[in-house]
This record gives C-alpha cells, structure tokens and sequence, in this order.
C-alpha cells in the first residue's frame, strides 16, 4: 500500500519468494515498521465514477469460482494478511457499508449486470464513511461521455501480454503517454473499495446471473479481504493472453512515421526532423537497399536541414559533378509526395536520362505508393490525369515539362504541383532549349506562389542574377568524394595544373613507354602509353572531338594492346558480343567486334539505343575497361572513371569551355573505388595559352537566350501568355516579362532597347503572323490580346514559330489528296523540320526507292511537289529547269526512310540501304515519334483538321515503338528495348501484368544474360506503370458515376415569379 492520494495496489516484481518476519511484509504500512514514530495513518479518497469492462466471452473461470481464505498465494508476503490494522479498517469499512443503505454510487455497470444490481460508490476521503445511502439495486445510468472516452481509451492501449489482475493497477511512475494521463489520474486516484469493486466486475462477469459482486438480498455477500484474495489468486493462475502483435506493428508503423513526418514539416520551426529528414525510416532502408548508400555525406545532411528547405523557399545549390547533388533532390522530391500530399516535377535535360531515372525512381514509387509518369518523347498526357488518393511524381524532358505546366495553368491545378526540380540548371543558356525551361520557370514564379523550385548545378557562375530570377537562396560546396588531379600533356611531358605556378602547370613526370617509329606515327599523343598505365583492372574514359574520332581511337589502342587484353573477363565480353549481334538481328559494327574483345568499345550518339544500353551496362559492370566517347556522354548518364583523358580541346570544331571541361573531368574518381581520379588534357603547342585560360578561368555566366534567333523565344512566350489568359494587356504582359531571367540581364543582352518596346515589337510581330488579334475592352480606352485559332494551336501543340505556318499550309495542302493506301504520306506530314539541314540525298537511292514505290503512293512525291521528272534528272546529272522546293525534297527522302522502318526493317537493314548511320535514323525515328505527337496537339486545336486526328494517334504509336504490335506492351515498360522486350515475350512474358507480377529468379532464369538487378528494375517499372494505368481507369469510372453539380432542379412559382419580376 501507498500513503499519497489513498490506497493503491501495487504492482508485485517478480522477485524470488523468501521469508520475512511478522511485521514486515514488504508492503507494510510505515506505522508498524519498528522505529516508526507515526500514531495513525489516514485513508484518503476522492470519489470518482468506475466504467466497468463489459462481459468477455472467453473468460477462463467465472465469479461464483470460490477460492477459501487461507489459499495464499503470496504467503507471508501479503500486506492484506500481515497487517491487522489494515484489515480492521478494511472490516470496519464493510460494517458502515452494510449499515448505511442509503448511499449511491456514481459508477455504472455494464449491460451484464442488469439482473443482479448496478451500483455506484462515492467516498469521502477524510471521514471512511458513505455521505448517501447504498441502494441495494439501481437503475442503468450512462456514464458522463468524458469518462467514458477515456475509459474506452484507457482499456484498449494497455499492452495485451499484461495479465488481467494488472491491467488496473499500473504505477503512476511509469510515464504513460500525455494523451491518457487524465483516465490514469482517475484511476489512481480511486480508493481501495472502488478498485477491488471495478477489478472483480472486470474478471469475474462470465456467468451473468451470479456475476454482482455488492452485497444483495439474497445472496450472502463474501468478505472483501476473501474476495480480493479469491480474484488475485485465480488471476495469477489464468494464461496471460498471447496476441502476436508484430504483424499489426509492421503494418502501421510507415503510417505513424508518415504523420510523424508531416508534423514535422508543418511546423518549419521544429527542429525535430522526424526518423529519416522528415520521412518514415523505410526510406533510409529503400536508398540503402537500390542505391547501396548507409549515410548522407555531411555536406548533404547540411543542405537538407537548412532553414530555406524548411521554409519552403527556392534554392540553387551548385556541387562538382560526382559530388551527390540528385540523392538531396530525391529526398526532398519524397518529402514533398509523401509528407505535403503534393505532386512534384523533375526537369532533367536528355529522353535517356528521363528514362534512367523512371527506371531508378520505380521502386521507390511501388514501395512508398506514389507514381511515375514519364514525359518524354511521345508519352505523357495533357492535362495529366487528376488522382484521386496518390500523388505522381512527373520525370520530363526541358520540351514535355513546359507542355505539362501550360496544361496545368490551363486547367487551374497548377497549384498541385508543389516541387519543381531543375537538373542541370545551366541549360539556361542553351539555345532554344534554354529559353523554353526559362518560359516553364517564370510561368511558374508568376502563376503560383505555393509552388517551390529547385535547381541544381555543377557549373554555375553568375549566381546572383540566378538568384534574383528564382528569388532563391543559394548553397555550394567545394565536396567531392574522390579527389581529382588535373593533368595537362604536352609533347612527351605530363604537367599538374596548379594556379599558385606562373603559367598555371608545374611538370609532373616524363612518360616512360616505349614507342616504335610506326607506333609513333600512328599514336603521336601517346594515347595508348596513357591507357595501359590504368586499363583493365582500373576504367578509363577518352573523350573525342568527333564521332568518326571515336571510333578510330578505339581500333588504334586495340591495333597496339597486348594479347593478354583478351583474356581479361573473356567469357562475359563474349556475351555481350552475342547480345550486341541480337539487338541487330544477328549483325554487328565491325568496328565493335573488334574492340569488345579487348575491353573496349566507342560511345557516341551513332549507336542505337539498345546497343547504347549494352555498352553502358557492361562499362559500369568493368567488362569494358575503356570507352571513347563524345562529349554528350559527360552530361549524360553517369559513368564515372579512375582517369578521364581529353583528346584534345575541342568539341568538333570549337575550342572547349570551361563549363563542359569541368564536366569531362567531372568524370574522374569512382566515390567508394578509387582513393583519387586523373584527368589528363592533350594539348599541342599551338593551344597552350588557350588552355591556360582555361585551366585557371571562371566558369561561363549563364545567359538567357530568350531575344536568340530574333526574339523567337521572347515571341512563343507571349503568345502562350495570352493562350493561357495569363496576361492579355500591354501592361500585364510586361509585368510578366519582368519575371523572366531576361529581365534581371537586359542591360546586358540589350542596351539599346527597353524591356517595354521590345514587348511591343514582338506582339506587333506575333499579329503580322495571324497568331494574335487585338480586341478593344468595353468600357475602356484599353485594348487585350487573344489567340487566333492558328495561334492557340501553335502554343498548344508546342510548334516552332518558324514552322507553324508551313506546318499548316502542308496539312491544308494534305486534305486535297491525301493518300491512304499506306502511311508514306503521313509520314511525310509529320517529318520534323528541324531534321533537314542533317539530310544530304543520295540521288541514286532516292529514285531507287521511288521506284519500288506503289504506283498509288507515288502519288504522294507529286502531290508534295517532288515530280518523278524531278528525281530523274537529279540522278541522271541533267539540269534541272523547275527546281523543287528544296525542303519538301529532303523531307520525302526523310519520310521514305521511315516508310522503310515501319515496314517492319530493322534499323540496321535501313542504314545499310541508305548508306546512312544506324544512329542518325535511330534519332530520326525518335525525333519524328514526338513531332508527330505535337502535330497530333496541334490538328486537335483545329476544327478543319478533324481528320487527321484518329490517322495521327495510330501513326504515333507505331513511330514511338517501330515494333510488331506484340511487343508494343513490353516496350511501355521504362528500360524495355526492342531486343529485350524480344527476349520477354519468347519466354512467355507477353503482357505488362506478366512483367508486374513476375518472379526476378524465375525470370533471371528464362532470361539470357539478365541480371537479378535488372529483373528487379524491370519488374518494378512494370508495377509503377500497372498501378497507374489502374488509377487512371479508376479515374475514369468515378468522374462517370460522379453526381453532376449543375444538375437541373425543379422551380418553385416563387422562383418562377421572381424570375418574371
């Protein structure tokens, strides 16, 4: 027993029985204790209301079960038989009971009891007497809803393996949880009577009609002392339950930390980040399990606990290239889905690294539920499907991006989207491309203020006007997880970069490699002394100025590599060298089939995606030791190296600056392989103070190339500004501008001219072309701007200023005899224009295929303009008198080449008929699937054109595949090519469930050559594109059975007359 606050039952330790003295039980009150000075100890009690538990079905033995008096279990530790004072008082209290019926008890039984008496009880805690009288039986009462809350509360969070006779009996000290600290209070605070009371209808409620426990009529009422020690006895010999509660915990614990998460980012001034940066722990475990990574480097725990990201504010962050910018961007990507609800973009700059990250994103959008949508190529929806419960995560190229945000502004979601990611953020200042991510950055600056951006860098410079653009923060670091060295080769001499010497190089070491004169003649940059200090047991990357120096690069070192090269994982290069021979149909680059076998292979943009693929899996599995590679490679996929050599300063035939060196070298270093990394640039004495400019220059400011190509960029702006009703006056229109990155550098783009005249020369521009018209506002001396129809279908199907107009004059032209026989003529409709100036016909082809055409479809050559006579004097070398256009000419040798493709020719049967690379048709194949795509955009928006809709959605497909229709559902699939989706489909694996629901062994198994890694990749693509197919239908069917709001209702007269009034 306890003195403070009235008498409690403690909770027994299971402690080794012994004996003890008379007297000294350890719960003896402090009076009988020898030495003791107390003369009394009062009972104190407050009177508080009991909810008792209600019957239990199973109970193991019922109330009438007696147990005799002197069955003691504890022996002489009980404090209730050793402690005659108690006990008197105990007696003395069950007398005054007995003789005081007038009392009432303010706690209520359960429905159980209603045969044999409710009671309820109130103490006063200073006189150990009932103010009221006891009635002998009373009526069901309900229990204040306060107290019955908590009671509920309190009975069903108590653990499960805690035996029953304990349940109530729970010390103060242990410190349960804030949330049930008021029921706790109630409980301790309750005198001995009301506990014995409450614990005995609790346990002994299996037999209704003997279960009442106060004292009746005409049952004679057992002794309290009797029956407290009979209920605590059968108690202790009734099982505790045994409720396996792992499974229950396993499943709600990702839901806990999920609203532990959002707790957290909610509040921005917590410091309390939650298991994982503000996620469930499972995400720490999922980085860990696809991407092998145990902890953040310092620099990334840093960034992720700024003040900024807290805020939700914009941020530039800027790092070396390998130095683990996109693992910070995921993290807080996941944040925003998973805590915020929120949908979020990913900008990335090429289609592969699109689909590389589909494909490394996939897993976690199965595991966490949210889902992947690629925007690339031909693929994604405008406007995206709105989901119902689960957040998606869009993966865009720089061209879909900015089509998803004007469909998101358009339909008003734009607000959704809470995160908009940038990678490579210095693709600002590329060209056309630069300035349409600046147009999907400002429209979304100007359009939504919830939404937060981030970009990412590794070679930034002119931070500031950056910042005033984004109205962001900035965070950099100097943090690589390898160290690089800087080399410079000249002559036969190897120089350490270093800015403390005078010209910026200090002499390193001479080379030591033998060479003989024929080898000198053929390898004068001693390329091949280079390689053979780190090839194989160590990777190598040699960029090339051009493509065709790739391949002659590779075939040299090979030319001079010793025979034990051969030798080296030869077992696995011979089966890479089977699935190259595959994805070409049994053909192979005689260039490849020399070099493979050596370890080395050539990487441009000549192969085709499947090769592309073989090539870049086996380097980073170090089958392949060495490639030689262009410089797309450094702003591609990451294959990193221990040596990194240039072949020379320049990218074909412009000298290299500072932002793509830094790229190149960025390469060097494999963070947890390599203790350093090398980076060796070759250079003649004619370039020597060129390159020590570049060595020791700052990087390149990053400019907008928004007034490029006469303020082309500027021009496509506006008119999607006043597409989208997003400004439709002078005055809002040049608010807006001054949003764009052009603004905060037109003192230093265009000094001549303000940022308002040029606004106004470039609407004055846009209405020459019959895209906008102006219209006088009512009421107002103002004018606003709207789209013509051909103006609202160029911004929608996201069609080049420069081409809309022919674009619709050849499609106008199409309709007065468009051929159907086969597709040839839509081809040539959806032919991109920006692909001509790379075509050079080969006459002799050119008329060969005309030729072979049906007499019907050579029709179409006519009808473009390109007359048979036209073709036939070309190749006879005669003169010709009528010139055709020379645009529509390389667009039907462009379109023949696709008519070949769809013919179900492979590439390389193409490539060879043409006497083309296999990799220029590769890309006009992919460029001519989202032109279509875009034209597909642009008829929709166009009333006349409604023919071509349905035509072009067949047409678009087949260019995005260009494979049996079989094979196109595999193929949906993110890393799925055609050999692969080959190789899936003759194993049985032929329709995207059967992917989703495969097993990695058994598909590793029926495989050749695949890895479980891969499998796994492949199998959680399949799922991330199953579960979102199955959203979107889901979609579909609740906005069909969806109750219309504007539903028509009856009109009461009042209506009606209110009406007529």
């Amino acid at each position: 027993m306890t003195e403070s606050d009235g008498l409690r039952v403690q909770r027994r330790a299971p402690v080794r029985k012994r004996s003890l003295s008379s007297g000294h039980s350890l719960l003896t009150p402090a009076k009988k204790r020898p030495g003791s000075d107390r003369e009394g100890m009062e009972i104190t009690s407050h009177s508080h209301g009991i909810n008792y538990c209600p019957k239990e079905e199973n109970n193991m033995y019922s109330s009438h079960q007696d147990f005799g008096s002197d069955d003691d279990m504890f022996g002489e530790y009980d404090s209730f038989a050793e402690d005659p004072s108690l006990l008197a008082q105990v007696e003395d209290l069950e007398l005054k009971c007995k003789q005081e019926t007038s009392s009432t008890f303010l706690c209520t039984f359960t429905d159980t009891l209603d045969t044999a008496g409710h009671t309820s009880t109130s103490i006063t805690s200073s006189k150990l007497s009932f103010e009221q009288p006891l009635p002998q039986q009373t009526n069901q009462r309900p229990l204040p809803s306060k107290f019955e809350a908590e009671s509920d509360e309190f009975t069903e969070d108590f653990p499960d393996d805690i035996p029953c006779s304990q349940l109530l009996c729970q010390d103060a000290n242990q410190n349960l949880d804030s949330d049930r600290t008021t029921m706790k209070q109630f409980i301790d605070d309750t005198d001995l009577y009301a506990d014995a009371l409450g614990h005995l209808n609790k346990c002994d409620n299996a037999d209704t009609e003997k279960s009442s426990i106060l004292p009746q009529k005409d049952v004679k009422r057992k002794s309290l002392r009797d029956s407290l020690k009979n209920t605590l006895t059968g108690n202790a010999k009734v099982q505790s339950p045994q409720v396996l509660r792992t499974k229950q915990i396993k499943e709600t614990i990702l839901l806990e930390e999920i609203d532990v998460a959002k707790k957290t980012v909610a509040d921005s001034s917590s410091t309390d980040l939650g298991p994982f940066y503000g996620l469930p722990s499972k995400v720490g475990d999922l980085i860990e399990e696809f991407r092998g990574i145990k902890k953040l480097y310092d620099w990334q725990h840093t960034c992720l606990t700024l003040d900024s990201l807290k805020q939700r504010k914009n941020l530039i962050y800027s790092l070396p290239t390998s130095g683990g910018k996109t693992l910070v961007a995921e993290i807080v990507m996941l944040q925003e889905l998973l805590c915020r609800k929120k949908d979020v973009l990913i900008i990335l700059p090429y289609v592969a690294i699109v689909q590389e990250k589909v494909r490394g994103l996939s897993g976690f959008g199965v595991e966490l539920d949210f889902l992947i949508e690629e925007y690339a190529g031909s693929k994604g929806r405008f406007p995206p499907i709105k989901r119902r419960t689960k957040k998606s995560l869009y993966i865009a190229t720089i061209e879909k991006g900015h089509s998803l945000v004007n469909s998101l502004i358009e339909t008003g979601r734009i607000s959704d989207l809470g995160l908009v990611v940038v990678d490579e953020l210095h693709m600002l200042s590329e060209g056309s491309r630069g300035a349409i991510l600046e147009m999907t950055l400002a429209k979304i600056l100007y359009t939504s203020k919830n939404t937060q951006i981030i970009g990412m860098s590794a070679t930034l410079n002119n931070v500031n006007e950056l910042q005033q653009f984004l109205k962001a923060e900035y965070y950099t670091d100097t943090f690589r997880p390898v160290e690089l060295k800087e080399y410079v080769k000249l002559k036969d001499c190897i120089y350490e970069v270093d800015s403390k010497a005078e010209n910026n190089f200090t002499l390193s070491r001479p080379l030591n490699y033998k060479y003989s004169s024929n080898m000198l003649r053929l390898d004068p940059d001693h390329i091949i002394a280079l390689v053979t200090e780190v090839i194989p047991n160590h990777s190598c990357l040699v960029f090339c100025p051009t493509k065709k120096n790739c391949e002659n690069v590779a075939e040299m070192i090979c030319k001079y590599l010793n025979k034990e090269y051969l030798g080296h994982r030869e077992a696995e290069k011979k089966i890479l060298i089977d699935n190259l021979k595959n994805t070409g149909n049994g053909t192979l680059c005689s260039v490849l089939k020399r070099t493979v076998p050596f370890g080395i292979a050539y990487h441009h943009s000549g192969l085709t995606s499947d090769e592309r693929k073989l090539v870049e899996e086996a380097y980073s599995a170090g089958i392949l030791c060495l490639l030689t590679c262009t410089s797309t490679l450094a702003a591609g996929v990451n294959l990193p190296a221990r040596r990194v050599i240039l072949r020379a300063p320049y990218v074909a035939r412009d000298f290299l600056k500072r932002a793509q060196y830094k790229q190149m070298i960025g390469r060097a270093g494999r963070a947890g392989i390599d203790s350093a990394g090398e980076s060796i640039l070759i250079i003649q004495d004619k370039d020597r103070q060129m390159v020590q400019e570049l060595v020791s220059k700052p990087l390149e400011n990053c400019y907008s190339n928004l007034m490029n190509d006469n303020g082309k960029g500027f021009q496509s702006l506006l008119l999607s500004l006043i597409g989208l009703k997003i400004a439709r006056t002078v005055e809002e229109i040049y608010s807006f501008a001054c949003y764009t990155l052009f603004s905060v550098q037109q003192k230093h783009l265009c000094k001549d001219i303000s940022l308002w005249d040029i606004t106004k020369e470039s609407l004055e521009t846009l209405a020459s072309k019959g895209l906008i018209c102006r219209k006088s506002l009512p009421e107002s001396d103002q004018f606003a701007f709207d789209v013509t129809r051909l103006g609202q279908a160029t911004y929608k199907g996201s069609i080049d200023l420069s081409y809309s107009d022919v674009l619709y004059s050849d499609l106008r032209k199409g309709l007065e005899g468009l051929v159907l026989q086969s597709h040839l003529h839509l081809l040539y409709l959806v032919t991109p224009y920006d692909m001509v100036a790379q075509c050079n016909p080969d006459w002799m082809v050119y008329f060969r295929q005309f030729n072979q055409l049906d007499p019907v479809d050579q029709k179409v050559a006519g009808n473009v303009g390109v007359p048979e006579s036209f073709l036939a004097r070309k190749v006879s070398g005669q003169s010709v008198k009528k010139n055709a256009d020379d645009r529509a000419v390389k667009r039907l040798y462009l379109s023949f080449i696709l008519y070949a493709l769809m013919k179900d020719l492979d590439i390389w049967c193409v490539s060879g008929k043409f006497n083309m690379p296999r990799g220029f048709i590769q890309n006009l194949l992919n460029s001519s699937a989202s032109f279509s795509s875009c034209v597909l955009h642009f008829c929709e928006e166009l009333e006349e054109f409604w023919a071509y809709k349905a035509l072009l959605q067949d047409v678009t497909k087949k260019l995005s595949y260009c494979v049996k229709a079989e094979l196109i559902p595999l193929m949906e699939v993110a890393g799925v090519l055609e050999a692969r989706a080959k190789q899936l489909y003759n194993a049985g694996y032929t329709t995207l469930a059967h992917l989703a629901n495969a097993d990695p062994q058994v598909m590793v198994k029926a495989i050749e050559h695949l890895s479980k890694r891969q499998a796994n990749q492949i199998i959680s693509s399949a799922k991330m594109l199953l579960n979102e197919k199955a959203e979107a239908l889901q979609e579909e069917v609740e906005e069909l059975l969806r109750f219309p709001e504007d539903l028509p209702t009856l009109i009461t007269e009042t209506e009606n007359v209110q009406k007529n009034e």
